[in-house]
Order: C-alpha cells, then sequence, then structure tokens
C-alpha cells in the first residue's frame, strides 16, 4: 500500500468513560497536567460559538487545499468521533463548508480539529459543532487526493495518532496520548479540585500568597 495514499482501520481508541471524563475537565487543566509542553498551536482557534469538545481522533493528512480524503474520513466516522485534519496550515483553500459539516452532525462527530481553513463560517456557528481550524475563505477546495486516513499526523510539532482522546474549549485543543489517558486523567482531576479549592480560599478572602515572595527570594531578588 503506497505511503501518502491509504486509507487504513483504527485500531484502538479509548474509552467512552474515559472521554467522558475529560469532557468536564477544562483543557488548560489538562494541558498543565501535561508539563505544558504540548500543543496543536494557538493558531487553531474556535470556529463555533461556544462550547468544549471531547471525544476519538479520527486522523486524516491530505495535500494544502484538498478534502478528498476529508470526505471519506466523514463517511468512515462514527459517533463520538473528532477528526483531525494536517492540510499543511495552509488557507488558500477551505478544506469544508456546512454541507460537509451537516453530514459530519448526521454521522456523529463530536467535533473538528483542521489544520488549514473552513468556509461558510455564520454555519459553522449556527450549527455550534466544535471546530478548530486555522482560517477562513471563500475559495472552495479541490478533491484529487492523495492522503492518509489513520496514519500518525502533527499539528505543530503536537503527534497524534488514531484512537487517541482529543479535547477543545474556548482556551484551544489538545491531544491526549491513548497510552497516557488514565494517567493524564487521574493528575487532571487533582488539579482540578485544588483549583476549585483555592478559587473558594480567594472567595473568602483566605488565599495564600505567601509563594510568591518566597519564589522572588528564591531568584536572588533584592526586596526592599
Amino acid at each position: 500500500m503506497p505511503i501518502g495514499n491509504r486509507v487504513l482501520k483504527r485500531q484502538r481508541q479509548v474509552n467512552a468513560s474515559t472521554v467522558e471524563a475529560f469532557a468536564a475537565l477544562p483543557v488548560a487543566v489538562v494541558s498543565d497536567s501535561m508539563s505544558r509542553v504540548f500543543a496543536g498551536g494557538s493558531d487553531l482557534r474556535p470556529m463555533h460559538r461556544e462550547g468544549s469538545m471531547a471525544g476519538v481522533a479520527l486522523t486524516v493528512r491530505t495535500r494544502p487545499g484538498d478534502n478528498l480524503m476529508l470526505h471519506q474520513a466523514i463517511d468512515m466516522a462514527q459517533p463520538g468521533d473528532v477528526i483531525v485534519c494536517d492540510a499543511g496550515g495552509d488557507t488558500t483553500n477551505a478544506l469544508m463548508g456546512e454541507l460537509m459539516l451537516a453530514y459530519a452532525v448526521k454521522k456523529g462527530v463530536v467535533g473538528f480539529v483542521l489544520n488549514g481553513a473552513i468556509r461558510d463560517l455564520d454555519g459553522f456557528r449556527e450549527t455550534n459543532l466544535p471546530t478548530f481550524a486555522a482560517g477562513v475563505t471563500h475559495r472552495g477546495p479541490y478533491k484529487n487526493g492523495p492522503g492518509e486516513i489513520n496514519t500518525p499526523i502533527s499539528l505543530n510539532g503536537m503527534v497524534i495518532e488514531p484512537g487517541d482522546l482529543i479535547i477543545g474549549d474556548s482556551d484551544g485543543m489538545l491531544c491526549v496520548p491513548y497510552d497516557d489517558a488514565e494517567t493524564v486523567l487521574e493528575a487532571a482531576q487533582a488539579k482540578q479540585a485544588a483549583e476549585e479549592k483555592q478559587m473558594a480560599a480567594i472567595h473568602a478572602g483566605e488565599n495564600d500568597r505567601s509563594w510568591v515572595s518566597a519564589a522572588l527570594k528564591a531568584t536572588g531578588c533584592e526586596m526592599n
């Protein structure tokens, strides 16, 4: 099977209970729990009105401006999938618009991450399916291929494998690797509980800020 032009089956995926647990967590909390070194890039911004995203990665690689493999991915999608497409970050031609979006909703797709552009922005906002993309343009796509489905891809250095967990909210999107999902979940839930406790202390006027001066002293900062 030729590299660069192949459609594969997903071999594994995070389970539904794990997806549900991550859906209750802010992306920033999960990101902090992954040492703050993973990100799909700040240029992948929400194109929907509001709301968060959590689902299973169905990966697509395509040449810039071509959506043939993206069409195939929607045909293959299972309910709960997030379709993640690496199109090189090019925004010259849109990868999809409101017709493909409507079909994806009918298929049970719960979100899109597109390292490329969309069009019909008003339709995306009205439908409000979580969608993260690099830009918007009225110019339509080509449909010639080649491309790949369900192979590892990379978005600005963040590797995504088929079946990984994909989450997103107004701060951006993040991939949690399949093998690390349970470990990250435990750490993120503990951090979320700690932040909720800190927020309660702030509202009660009992927030401990002694760590700030201690951190400054540790740097050798002169303080009068």
